[in-house]
């Protein structure tokens, strides 16, 4: 535990609490640590077995009654001290409701499981010094540990009933195979990764990546031999109870799945009718799907992976320089952010890495080209609104500037997804507002990008929980809800290609109730500044409210409407 848990003295206010869990937090989960810039936690790897999950559980609950004492202290009452006791007891009580459901025992996805989190590590720590890449080779040979850790975890599950789901394995198994590079399309990924490393340490860190890939191939095969037969002809979704759990855990609030479903169909018929207008701009007589297929060959695109990745990082220089004193007031060192080329072997879908604590290693965005050279510009324009600017950038580089007047807590490790995610989706809407898509093409990628966010609400929730496909709609009406049914719908809703579609699909069976936060957080973030705006009237200052809003770090659906509409 942390030292001002050791010496007798128990934090006396909520905030206190909250950053002496993120410090204890951090001695378990180095992934945590490198994430926030520790550097003492670039050498290790977390224990991913039952004993160590456990461990972060307990933690949980010890904090959770030392901030039972907290809330009672004088000061606990101020704004500060009351927003973050309400955000730490509404997360880490989600947390324990997974955890003592067992939800970690049968966590396999093709994008959240701890194998994705010990290779995604690896490209942000640290690897400027010498030091450094020392300490790389001692988290390389962490990397069996951990693996066997997990699959100690998979193994549990397997003796009390709990499995994964049987899409999301395959997936994943196949993602082990190129990581182990044995599927003749890269290198494998931590040898890869070690080869940049200095020649002092060559034999070292060609020692300690080959046991990591040894440990990658081991888990493979295991997961092909035994896992993968276990699961065979288990269902892919998990039912109405596990979803409420865990859409709990990614929202931050109970929600009334059957009205979010029906606010998703309302949005989808919303836009359906917004993109055959769009389209219509483009090719007349031509659907809006139809339309995204003739723009994947003829509309404006960048030739090149080098030349995509410089052109995302002057769209986010010029959004900031353009943004910045007008919609936003920007610190210097917000004002930086990275466009990468995402690793091979992930997910299909982009993606953002926060800033360090101390802005040493920037924000950045990730791009996965998925074997491409060519980028149609319709489909890039909209999304890196979403993930760099004014989107994930701008409010968790933000959340980080001001780690000081909130908790550290709130800035980091205490995220909501759904609020993260409906920001960046409100960011796109803002630049949509803003006129900032500049034509018909951009326009429609946009839109189609909002359908995708709608079109999860409704497939997300009507797979899971196994609801009926309403009586006006254009497709399959009054039947139930399929894992099949949903990759046709999705994928007759989207203009991503196949591969896009099938990745997302196994994203959403293998992260219930996370893909239903971007349309619903995007909901409350619209409510907030709406209410705000009446309570205002004429004197409503978007620029004000947006760092305000922005200032206030993480908070759940159940809070963020609240709060919002005071600002």
């Amino acid at each position: 535990m942390s030292e001002i848990l050791h010496n007798g003295s128990a934090p006396r206010l909520p905030r206190q609490v909250a950053d002496a869990y993120v410090d204890d937090l951090i001695a378990l989960d180095p992934i945590t640590g490198t994430y926030l810039g520790v550097a003492a936690s670039s050498s290790r790897l977390p224990d991913f077995s039952p004993a160590g999950r456990a461990a972060v559980a307990e933690l949980a609950r010890e904090t959770l009654a030392r901030l039972d004492a907290a809330e009672s202290a004088p000061g606990a009452d101020s704004d500060a001290e009351r927003r973050c006791a309400r955000l730490l007891r509404e997360r880490l009580t989600a947390e324990l409701a997974v955890h003592e459901a067992d939800e970690d025992l049968c966590a396999v996805s093709n994008i959240h499981s701890p194998a994705h989190s010990v290779r995604e590590i690896f490209s942000l720590t640290p690897a400027d010094t010498d030091e450094d890449w020392a300490a790389i080779a001692e988290r390389l040979r962490a990397v069996p540990a951990a693996f066997d850790g997990y699959r100690e975890s998979l193994g549990l599950g397997l003796e009390r009933g709990l499995y994964g789901g049987p899409r999301a394995t395959t997936t994943m198994i196949g993602q082990l195979t190129t990581w182990a590079g044995q599927d003749g399309s890269e290198a494998p990924f931590f040898e890869g990764f070690a080869a940049a490393g200095p020649d002092s340490l060559r034999a070292e860190l060609d020692t300690a990546a080959a046991g990591a890939t040894a440990a990658v191939i081991g888990l493979r095969d295991w997961m092909t031999s035994v896992y993968a037969p276990a699961v065979e002809g288990r269902p892919d979704t998990v039912g109405r109870e596990r979803y409420a759990r865990w859409s709990r855990f990614f929202n931050g609030t109970d929600l009334d799945l059957d009205e979010a479903y029906a606010y998703g169909w309302s949005e989808y018929h919303r836009l359906l009718a917004e993109m055959k207008s769009e389209a219509a701009k483009i090719l007349p007589g031509a659907g809006p799907w139809e339309v995204l297929k003739h723009l994947d060959e003829h509309g404006a695109h960048i030739e090149g992976v080098d030349e995509v990745q410089a052109w995302l990082q002057g769209l986010m220089d010029e959004v900031i320089e353009n943004l910045d004193g007008t919609h936003f007031e920007l610190a210097e060192r917000v004002r930086k952010v990275e466009s990468r080329i995402a690793p091979p072997g992930g997910p299909a879908a982009p993606y953002y890495t926060s800033p360090s604590e101390d802005f040493s290693r920037p924000g950045r965005t990730w791009l996965p080209t998925m074997g491409l050279t060519r980028f149609p510009v319709y489909d890039l324009v909209s999304t890196w609104y979403h993930e760099g600017v004014p989107g994930h950038h701008l409010q968790l580089a933000q959340w980080t500037h001001v780690a000081d007047q909130l908790s550290r807590y709130q800035a980091t490790v205490g995220m909501v997804s759904a609020n993260a995610e409906g920001w960046a989706l409100y960011a796109e809407r803002l630049m949509d507002e803003l006129g900032y898509l500049k034509d018909a093409e951009q326009r429609l990628g946009y839109l189609d990008c909002q359908m995708m966010r709608a079109a999860r609400v409704i497939v997300d929730i009507g797979m899971h929980v196994g609801l009926q496909i309403p009586a006006d709609s254009p497709f399959h009406p009054g039947e139930t809800w399929t894992v099949d049914l949903a990759q046709e719908f999705f994928g007759l809703h989207s203009g991503r290609p196949a591969d896009f579609v099938e990745s997302e699909l196994t994203r959403y069976l293998s992260m219930p109730g996370q893909a239903i936060g971007y349309k619903l957080g995007e909901r409350a973030w619209l409510l907030g500044r709406d209410n705000a705006r009446a309570a205002h009237g004429d004197s409503f200052d978007l620029k004000a409210w947006h760092m305000a809003a922005l200032s206030q770090g993480s908070l759940g659906l159940d809070d963020l409407v609240d709060e919002l509409s005071k600002l």
